[in-house]
């Protein structure tokens, strides 16, 4: 969540800043809650001054002290509820933009940053359904729509993806994590997941727990409501981790093929900064992301993405996209963001200052998905880079 005590001192700049997420209004109905909430500590404050006597009262004062308990205790549970009106405002409220995010709030807005690599010349390009082998009708079946089963050559083929960032981003000092899929509602409030993408996540009501969409949303709560050392910072992870969304909204898009699904899987970045690194860190994140892009040999180019179209959590975000030639554009592969302080906030994960405790900030970014596997399927027809045989995939995918 937004640091509210300094939004209550710059509280124009802040609107302002959020206006362009679209959540001016959000941020206003926060202010006035914690306007409520404020107004009542001194009341409180004063009540409860009023029940401590020195020495044995007197009957009066027994029976004035009786009524100071009563509007006390009516009191504090106005000031309970305004104070959990006040948080649940503030979690709808998401993280400012960075002052380099560009408005907007579709692809269209994006800002390009660069271009890397010539997409192919095809005579007749085909699709990764006409070059792997997948089996989405038996999916269906089983499912429902929005599934498929990776079969033989083509689920080696991702396999070797999957370790080959793995391995590239150990030897850079990453730790691996395979975290777990099924996470309580702290830990998707914790990332901002909730309650701002809850139609995309699967609930398990009779457990309590959830779906996670992402890596992400565990590995971020490995730290919760802890204070790190700052020699120990920066804390980087590599995680893979199967992932869910119910892509609520999304019906009708990208409804051919395994683009669009409901279960992938994923290889995920993950970073605790100090705050005054965090923006290169981020740097840092794009950079492993693109090397892994040029090693298998695919064009892409980077973006910003525009505030109006990033996550609630995010204060910056940069898409990799790749070039499908199957489609003859370039998609969306992976998404690099910087946190900031949002998630550590809500997380309470902070380093020992010279001052006391401090938030760190929070940075996350997509290594490989699997999306990229059918980049790679319809860049190369159904040849494999040389890059990934060492790590087990075929010379040539067969269906």
């Amino acid at each position: 969540m937004i640091d509210l005590k300094a939004a209550r001192a710059e509280p124009e700049r802040t609107r302002a800043a959020l206006e362009r997420k679209g959540a001016g209004e959000a941020f206003d109905r926060l202010l006035e809650a914690d306007e409520t909430w404020r107004s009542l500590v001194p009341k409180v404050d004063e009540l409860r001054g009023r029940t401590k006597l020195k020495g044995k009262p007197t009957p009066e004062q027994v029976e004035e002290l009786q009524q100071v308990k009563a509007e006390l205790k009516a009191l504090e549970d106005e000031l309970a509820a305004a104070e959990a009106e006040r948080d649940a405002r503030a979690l709808r409220v998401p993280n400012p933009p960075h002052d380099d995010v560009p408005d907007g709030a579709t692809e269209d807005d994006a800002r390009e940053v660069r271009r890397v690599g010539e997409p192919p010349t095809l005579a007749e390009p085909r699709d990764h359904l006409d070059v792997g082998r997948f089996d989405m009708e038996r999916a269906a079946q089983m499912s429902g729509s929005r599934f498929g089963y990776w079969v033989g050559d083509t689920a080696r083929l991702t396999l070797a993806l999957y370790r080959l960032a793995l391995d590239r981003l150990a030897a850079k000092g990453f730790v691996t994590v395979l975290p777990p899929v099924l996470v309580r509602e702290d830990a998707l409030i914790g990332t901002g997941a909730f309650p701002s993408d809850e139609a995309n996540v699967y609930e398990l009501p009779a457990d309590g727990l959830y779906l996670a969409g992402t890596a992400e949303i565990p590995v971020a709560s490995m730290h919760a409501k802890e204070i790190l050392a700052p020699e120990e910072l920066p804390l980087r992870y590599v995680a893979f981790s199967p992932c869910f969304r119910r892509e609520a909204g999304a019906a009708g898009r990208d409804t051919r093929g395994m683009f669009r699904v409901h279960q992938f899987n994923k290889v995920e970045q993950f970073s605790l900064t100090r705050p005054e690194e965090s923006w290169d860190e981020l740097e840092l994140l794009l950079a492993n992301t693109e090397e892994l892009v040029r090693e298998v040999g695919l064009p892409y180019r980077v973006v910003v993405l525009p505030a109006g179209d990033m996550s609630s959590a995010s204060a910056k975000t940069y898409d990799v996209e790749v070039w499908f030639a199957g489609q003859e554009r370039y998609r969306e592969t992976a998404s690099i963001s910087n946190t900031t302080d949002f998630q550590a906030r809500r997380l309470m994960i902070r380093m020992r200052g010279e001052h006391g405790p401090e938030l760190v900030h929070m940075l996350n970014g997509t290594a490989v998905v699997d999306r990229m596997a059918l980049a790679i399927l319809e860049a190369f027809q159904g040849e494999v880079p040389d890059v990934l045989r060492a790590y087990g995939a075929p010379d040539r995918v067969a269906r």
